[in-house]
């Protein structure tokens, strides 16, 4: 099973690592067969906040993976027009699970792949993320069929949550959203994490 998360330049650092973070914990538990991999353009990408971290795969091979996150960053409205990148986007919402946080929803809509469902982004996002034809709502995530979106950097938690249930089951998610949660707020965290994606799952 293999994740790709798509990260550009001038990603936010929260929307690519949390989800990289909890989604790699499958591996740590001994899932041989279980990737996560950041996706990019480039061999190298930098931070909003200039953290320069090395891709592991390019957009192709990303394009072939299982389930794909597009994360957001200050940038993504350049990604968007950039003719040489989005040719490159090629993804099967009957095959693949999709999801995306915040201005990625917009790379989303720009592919073409959201239609009239309900979607969420971030508030900086939301005016041309809606301009683009996106029925916005004001809540954190919501998924529809393959495709989930979610707004704001801490939705990482519920995008990651999903793509676990749907790819390992309700179980993994629970697990994996209690080892990342604060101790003493642990059970709390869960509940509500599962609160968000159950109905999509």
């Amino acid at each position: 099973m293999h994740i790709a998360i798509l990260t550009f330049d001038g990603f936010n650092e929260l929307d690519s690592l949390i989800a990289y973070g909890m989604l790699s914990r499958i591996s740590l538990l001994g899932d041989k067969d279980w990737r996560v991999s950041i996706a990019s353009p480039t061999s190298r990408v930098t931070s909003m906040n200039g953290l320069t971290i090395d891709a592991h795969i390019d957009l192709a091979e990303a394009c072939r993976a299982d389930a794909v996150l597009v994360g957001s960053g200050m940038k993504t409205r350049e990604v968007a027009n950039d003719a040489a990148i989005m040719d490159q986007l090629r993804f099967d919402s009957s095959r693949q699970l999709l999801a995306s946080q915040c201005s990625g929803t917009f790379l989303l809509a720009k592919l073409g792949l959201l239609g009239e469902a309900p979607a969420c982004t971030d508030t900086t996002s939301k005016p041309w993320v809606q301009a683009a034809g996106v029925n916005i709502v004001n809540q954190a995530f919501y998924a529809n069929g393959n495709i989930a979106t979610a707004g704001g950097c801490f939705s990482a938690q519920y995008v990651s949550a999903w793509l676990l249930a749907r790819l390992k089951g309700k179980e993994t998610a629970q697990e994996v959203l209690h080892y990342f949660a604060p101790v003493g707020e642990k059970e709390e965290y869960v509940a509500r994490g599962l609160a968000h994606i159950q109905v999509h799952i």
